[in-house]
């Protein structure tokens, strides 16, 4: 097999070091276990930059996916040259007032980041936010559209149907809901002592509309100890019983970043890999920590992805549309008057 034949995909999804490639990169980028990069700040500057890294993550590994975290508001990897996104609570408040354009600008919203990232070859967004503004959670806040989960169902799946008009998938999380605690999974292990019927009641409501939509899902570091002991991505209970057989999910299932403290209650890296994929999870998330990731190559290099993984995962892939330089204007301008009419609001 020659260097620029497509590798079969990896469990892994993992980061690089900075704006180009480093030696350490390439090689984790070539290991058998390897399926994703996930793309941050560091790793960003202009288009033509990202255009260029992007590029050299294809040549390494051909095949590969590779995503960001492109949400709008604080939540925002890529700036310079893009289009700056407004958080999606501010969607839920035109929804306040005035449904129908609501749904328009979601819908354009989706549709123009996916264009814009698809315009750098990147693969998909960890987007869209199906979870709950409910005052409680300040890491998820005014990333959620609402506090309603008609309204975040009804917002979310315009937004996921702007997304495939320009040919890109939708990510939902985190399943199933991260509103309802005060506490960042990324410094702590959230607990959720809600029953599951007002889980299933609330919050699941903002999923159920959309799951057939979802290209994939992530789940939440959260417990929920009246439903399981584990937090949700390390679940069979959510993973398999409620959201694969209940809520009859087909897409793909991608953990949450396993170097979080969220995950730290379950073992070190290779046991935290193994027990999501264990679950019910197609492929795990492993950033900003590069020996750690190396743990979770070693230890996955022997657990390929079955046929049925794999096809999931392949439908996270950009679909090729038609580059449409016009619309993307229009897109643009629709969305810095909504911008613009947004900073007077709140001035």
């Amino acid at each position: 097999m020659s260097k620029n034949d497509p590798l079969p995909l990896g469990p892994v999804m993992l980061d690089v070091a900075g704006t180009e490639l480093t030696p350490e990169d390439r090689e984790r980028l070539r290991h058998p276990a390897t399926g994703g990069v996930i793309l941050f700040a560091r790793n960003v500057g202009t288009a033509e930059q990202v255009s260029a890294l992007v590029a050299a993550i294809r040549a390494e590994r051909p095949g590969i996916l590779i995503a960001v975290d492109q949400e709008g508001g604080r939540v925002q990897r890529l700036r310079d040259g893009f289009t700056a996104i407004p958080p999606m609570r501010q969607l839920g408040h035109v929804h306040d007032y005035d449904r129908n354009k609501a749904c328009e600008l979601a819908h354009a919203t989706g549709e123009l980041l996916g264009r814009e990232l698809r315009s750098v070859d990147i693969d998909f967004s960890f987007t869209p936010v199906l979870d709950r503004d409910l005052d409680i959670s300040e890491i998820i806040g005014d990333r959620a559209f609402h506090y309603d989960p008609d309204v975040i169902a009804r917002l979310a799946g315009e937004l996921i149907r702007g997304l495939s008009a320009a040919g890109m998938a939708a990510v939902g999380k985190h399943f199933p809901g991260h509103g309802a605690v005060a506490a960042d999974s990324h410094v702590a292990l959230p607990v959720d002592d809600r029953p599951l019927s007002e889980i299933e009641n609330q919050d699941l409501e903002a999923f159920r509309p959309v799951l057939g939509e979802l290209e994939a899902i992530m789940p939440a570091h959260v417990v929920y100890p009246q439903v399981d002991e584990h937090p949700a991505g390390f679940s069979r209970v959510w993973l398999q019983d409620i959201l694969r057989r209940e809520l009859r999910y087909r897409g793909a299932i991608l953990s949450d970043d396993l170097a979080m403290a969220g995950a730290e209650g379950i073992g070190g890296p290779a046991e935290r890999a193994a027990a999501a994929r264990a679950a019910g999870c197609d492929m795990v998330l492993i950033c900003n920590q590069p020996e750690q990731a190396d743990i979770i190559l070693a230890a996955q290099a022997d657990q390929p992805l079955s046929p049925e993984s794999r096809r999931r995962l392949e439908r996270l892939r950009a679909r090729p549309v038609e580059p449409d330089p016009q619309r993307l204007v229009a897109l643009r301008a629709q969305l810095t008057h909504w911008i613009q009419a947004t900073q007077i609001a709140t001035a």
